[in-house]
């Protein structure tokens, strides 16, 4: 029975946006004696060094617990060679196994409350795909898209960060993530949302969405 759900995210814009998205989903999940918590890491880089042991302690402490692992795909070959999903997800689950067999743990059964999903390229990928919630929050002008439909299609050398960046740039604002993030998701639906993401975040999503609640 599976009563917590921790995800490991890079920093406070990823953790706090989340929360804001997800508030009805997070309270669904509640009620359903599921309580699904964001924690941060202070970047990719820590994210995946320490990330996978972090969630083999975790799963062991706590045998209720499902914890996932949320990087961002930008920026590619962090700690280790990766430049697609499939790529970052095969590294951390290699050192999640390592992690267990360090601490001589039959890892069969952990790795089923083990999970990675990733934002792709980067958070700001949501931003992209809630343009009517950013149109607002900038303004109210109506947005000219420059950005590839979906909006998970764009690149290591175009993340959607960069994207958000120049758009805020051009209406003589700077793009501050842990502020703007969470106020433009927050007025999102994250059903639509994971709609317009459906390669990335909508596994995601349904992985919460499915978690079966507790009678």
């Amino acid at each position: 029975m599976i009563k917590k759900v921790y995800v490991y995210v890079e920093g406070p814009s990823d953790k706090n946006a989340m929360k804001d998205l997800l508030r009805s989903l997070i309270e669904q999940k509640r009620q359903e004696g599921i309580n699904i918590d964001f924690v941060y890491m202070k970047g990719k880089g820590n994210l995946l060094a320490k990330g996978p042991r972090r969630a083999v302690n975790t799963i062991f402490d706590e045998p209720d617990s499902i914890v996932v692992v949320m990087p961002d795909l930008y920026p590619k070959n962090t700690c280790f060679a990766h430049e697609t999903f499939e790529e970052m997800k095969n590294g951390i689950l290699r050192d999640f196994r390592s992690a267990l067999q360090e601490k001589h743990i039959q890892y069969k059964d952990h790795l089923k409350r083990f999970r990675v999903f990733c934002f792709k390229y980067d958070l700001e990928a949501l931003i992209l795909a809630s343009k009517k919630s950013l149109e607002s929050y900038l303004g109210g002008r109506q947005i000219r898209v420059k950005w590839r439909i979906p909006v998970e299609d764009q690149n290591h050398d175009n993340p959607p960060k960069k994207i958000v960046e120049r758009l805020f740039a051009s209406y003589g604002k700077e793009y501050d993530d842990v502020k703007d993030a969470p106020n433009i998701l927050s007025k999102s639906d994250y059903k639509d949302v994971a709609n317009k993401c459906k390669q990335c975040f909508k596994p995601f999503i349904d992985f919460l969405i499915n978690l079966p609640k507790n009678d």
